[in-house]
């Protein structure tokens, strides 16, 4: 497991020190830097992919992030031309990936002086268990592209989930790895029927359809419900809730993972009504316990309250939690500082800073 990063002179986070747990959120307003931690594990595995990182240097434009040049993610007062990101895994020493800033070139060379990393490989972060699901993901189709090469070599949805009905076409009658994951009214292990149970929890009754159409290489989905003993018609994606196919990858990817496993989920909650946000909430407690590290960026206070309730029911334990708010530095310069909450075993954290997943509790007191 990934333990602890320090980011220098990346952007606005001039400095700053993450000590991480199995499930760590980010929030904070916009512009604050909470996609900055994101960005940096990314540009590692891009560069990783591309055989750049340990020979070459940072790349910034990829399939994962496409950042500009060096000018662009120099932080602004930097005291040093050079960017450096210190990570440190369960059992190793820290390693440092230290490059020279080049200004106008979208790959900051690698610095005498950065540290090695002994079989990468070994790392989720740059292995096959690894998956990326942006915030901008695959929105309602009729069908979606087919892809063995990144469903089966890279083992990946896509980074915008665009290979999720693929996958469920080709993956949805093998078992799940982590049996925690077995929704209570599924009667088996089986990925696509708790694909739909958990999906049922957000739009009550639906069933996935994903059937691969090989003569033209695309797989169709669409929709169908339970009525009592009855099953509908298939209903297309775009004639049933956006939200529904937004979130699709998300639960996909949760439910089809195993111990060791690394997710990086933006916004999970986007688009789904506050219930549906906190069962994803306790969807990824419950992968954080039972081995899978998540990095989720989120804005949503019902997505939060899903995790704390979780923690307070005992489906993950308080220390398997950290919570990051990233506000801007006293100090007057463009730069983040960054707090961390702590969630105690009743799910009850112990400061609220000013926008931290406060706004409703502010407009509820203008209202009264």
């Amino acid at each position: 497991m990934l333990e602890f990063i320090r980011i220098q002179r990346f952007k606005s986070l001039s400095d700053a020190s993450f000590t991480l747990a199995p499930l760590s959120l980010f929030s904070g307003l916009n512009g604050m830097g909470k996609s900055s931690l994101i960005q940096t594990l990314l540009l590692l595995r891009q560069s990783f992919e591309k055989n750049a990182l340990f020979s070459k240097g940072l790349l910034l434009k990829g399939d994962y992030v496409n950042l500009g040049t060096g000018q662009d993610i120099l932080s602004e007062h930097a005291d040093a031309n050079t960017l450096e990101f210190i990570l440190t895994w369960t059992g190793t020493k820290p390693n440092s990936f230290k490059y020279s800033y080049s200004a106008q070139s979208d790959l900051q060379p690698i610095a005498k002086d950065a540290s090695a990393l002994s079989h990468p490989e070994s790392y989720s972060l740059f292995n096959k268990n690894f998956q990326y699901l942006s915030a901008d993901r695959i929105s309602p189709k009729s069908s979606y592209e087919a892809s063995d090469y990144y469903i089966k070599d890279m083992n990946s949805l896509g980074n915008h989930g665009e290979y999720t009905a693929h996958y469920i076409a080709e993956y949805g009658l093998s078992p799940i790895a982590i049996t925690a994951f077995k929704h209570k009214k599924a009667n088996s292990l089986n990925l696509l029927e708790n694909i739909d149970k958990w999906m049922a929890e957000i739009s009550p009754g639906i069933r996935i359809h994903a059937n691969l159409q090989i003569a033209i290489n695309t797989v169709s989905l669409s929709y169908a419900y339970e009525q009592g003993n009855d099953v509908t018609a298939d209903f297309k994606p775009q004639n049933v809730g956006f939200g529904l196919t937004f979130v699709l990858p998300v639960i996909v990817a949760i439910l089809r993972s195993k111990p060791g496993d690394l997710l990086i989920i933006e916004n999970p909650e986007a688009h789904l009504h506050p219930g549906g946000q906190t069962i994803i909430g306790k969807l990824c407690a419950l992968a954080a316990h039972n081995g899978v590290q998540l990095f989720i960026e989120s804005h949503s206070d019902h997505f939060l309250n899903g995790i704390r309730v979780a923690v307070r029911e005992g489906l993950i334990k308080h220390d398997q939690v950290r919570l990051f708010f990233l506000e801007r530095s006293e100090s007057g310069s463009h730069a983040s500082a960054v707090i961390s909450p702590e969630i105690d075993n009743n799910g009850r954290i112990n400061t609220w800073p000013k926008g931290f997943f406060d706004e409703s509790d502010r407009q509820l007191e203008k209202l009264l």
